[in-house]
């Protein structure tokens, strides 16, 4: 786990399994400067952490994440922060190109930033009690770096609604729409959170990281580009010593023991 001291997100780590809890209940969780560059940083680390294979984001008291916080958009961090890795545009992309898994564990309400980054994950399981949406209309401004990763879960008119509205929705809609895999009673988000996790952890490390970096590569191309590309990260796939346990593993009717190369 990384030793870096953050001031608003906390680690906690179990197995191969890293949370990442948005840290400021007393500002239910807004995101602001600091927040993303701890985020970023955070991101950065687990990448490289052999031992974390799935990566959890959560947030700390009742609320998920309200959205930006306005009060350090005008101030920025402070002085003693870590050095800036990185905007609100670079953590989204990065998330969205994460090698590793990110589930968001979506307890309370996410709105605007925090919605974006509920969309930016991999998984994301809510409450039924949680609310999301994008606000940001109702003080005159509109969601815009959000607006992308939104654009490829929401139906076209149901996003537009979301934006130019700016009403809230409840947890079951975000499901019915694709926005969330799951909303599921709140007694029951954990175990919800761990399904996804426990089927990650028991998958090839390699071939999810290789298959997510082929995703994220692909996600732009058109199909002219896409098939050759991806018929050569195939090849390279098929060579690695994961690939070929799990085929002998499969005619010899055993569970693959992986090593992840």
């Amino acid at each position: 786990m990384s030793e870096r001291r953050f001031r608003t997100i906390r680690l906690e780590k179990s197995g191969g399994v890293l949370t990442l809890v948005l840290n400021r209940p007393e500002r239910r969780n807004a995101i602001g400067v600091e927040m993303v560059n701890e985020l970023l940083y955070a991101l950065d680390d687990a990448h490289r952490d052999e031992g974390t294979r799935v990566i959890v984001l959560a947030g700390e008291g009742k609320t998920f994440c309200a959205g930006g916080d306005f009060g350090q958009m005008s101030s920025g961090p402070e002085e003693d922060s870590l050095p800036s890795k990185g905007d609100y545009a670079d953590l989204l992309l990065a998330m969205v190109r994460s090698p590793k898994p990110i589930v968001a564990r979506v307890h309370g309400h996410a709105l605007g930033g925090g919605l974006g980054l509920v969309a930016a994950s991999t998984f994301a399981v809510a409450s039924e009690e949680a609310e999301l949406g994008t606000p940001e209309i109702n003080v005159g401004l509109f969601p815009m770096m959000i607006m992308a990763v939104l654009a490829r879960l929401v139906p076209r008119r149901k996003l537009l609604s979301m934006m130019l509205f700016g009403e809230r929705m409840k947890a079951s809609e975000a499901e019915r729409i694709g926005l969330v895999d799951r909303a599921v009673p709140a007694a029951e988000l954990d175990a919800a959170v761990e399904a996804i996790t426990s089927k990650l952890l028991a998958k090839s490390p390699l071939a999810i990281r290789l298959g997510l970096e082929a995703f994220a590569a692909q996600d732009d191309l058109d199909l002219e580009k896409a098939l050759p590309m991806l018929r050569e990260r195939l090849g390279g796939i098929l060579a690695t010593n994961d690939a070929r346990e799990g085929l002998m593993a499969f005619f010899e009717k055993r569970s693959p023991k992986w090593t992840g190369t």
